[in-house]
């Protein structure tokens, strides 16, 4: 197979599908759901500036989708809450591994100035975002460090997070979002094995799937339907984990401790009494692992 040039590597490409549903998603969520909003976030609309149509879209059916939507926003807030956190304990390294249209450094800087943020995504998409971030008058803060991998040309993840000024001596919290399932049981293992190895006191919270024969069987008809889109689209997911197996996963990675956060966790978290009985899908549940 031939490799990229890297002019070819450089090129701009827009962010795939899912990136932009996750943003829209998002933006959704504070239009037609009531407060308490989980997340508060537009920019990612302002990102993607779709047509004034971008309503209408199946995946946008406000009842449909409304689980769906709901996840997205608390794995966000999760997250957040959890930098939030480590943040508070003196961690000041932030990576985001396939970081899409995440917003956090442009919606929280009272955090995230505290912080170095490393998003990690293919060159083309973050090139694109880059653009798109100056041609908005965001710019590109300080905190922010863009770091493309282009992985299918060679490219070792962590000496670009080195060159963009990672210290891999001190502590850091990793994230990894919508990312495990395209991946082999293989690769999962051996990207845990290098997360694992990061100083003491490093955190990765990742989220996995779960097998569909753990799903209530009321709620596998659309988790089957996002899993045939996925496969029709060239894109399949790979890996399916028992919470169990995934914690096992991560020790044997290398990691001291890891626990399952579920999405009954979230529920009680952000969306108890709520009036209008928004909450989340089940099927996608966090991997929490320190080092």
């Amino acid at each position: 197979m031939r490799r990229q040039t890297a002019e070819e590597r450089e090129k701009v490409v827009e962010p795939d599908s899912t990136a932009v549903r996750v943003a829209l998603w998002r933006a959704l969520h504070v239009e037609i759901d009531p407060p308490p909003h989980v997340l508060v976030d537009e920019v990612g609309l302002r990102l993607v500036a779709p047509d004034d149509n971008w309503r209408q879209r199946p995946d946008m059916d406000p009842q449909g989708t409304r689980g769906y939507r709901a996840h997205i926003v608390s794995r966000a807030r999760f997250i957040e809450d959890l930098v939030i956190e480590l943040a508070g304990q003196g961690v000041a390294q932030y990576v985001l591994l396939g970081a899409g249209l995440d917003t956090f450094a442009q919606r929280r800087p009272e955090i995230a100035s505290r912080l170095r943020v490393f998003e990690v995504d293919r060159p083309g998409p973050q090139e694109w975002k880059r653009r798109r971030l100056i041609a908005l008058g965001l710019g590109i803060s300080k905190w922010l460090r863009f770091v493309p991998v282009d992985f299918e040309a060679g490219e070792s993840l962590w000496e670009k997070l080195a060159a963009a000024g990672f210290d891999a001596r001190r502590p850091a919290v990793v994230t990894s979002t919508g990312v495990s399932m395209y991946l082999t049981r293989e690769a999962n293992l051996d990207t845990l094995r290098q997360i694992a190895a990061l100083a003491p006191g490093s955190t990765l919270a990742m989220t996995f799937m779960l097998p569909l024969e753990l799903l209530d069987p009321k709620e596998r008809p659309p988790h089957e339907a996002v899993h045939r889109a996925a496969r029709a689209s060239g894109t399949p997911f790979i890996s399916f984990f028992r919470p169990p197996e995934m914690v096992a996963l991560a020790r044997e990675a290398g990691f001291k401790d890891a626990r399952h956060i579920s999405t009954d966790d979230l529920t009680q978290r952000y969306f108890a009494g709520r009036a209008d009985g928004l909450r989340p899908a089940n099927g996608e549940v966090f991997l929490i692992a320190t080092t």
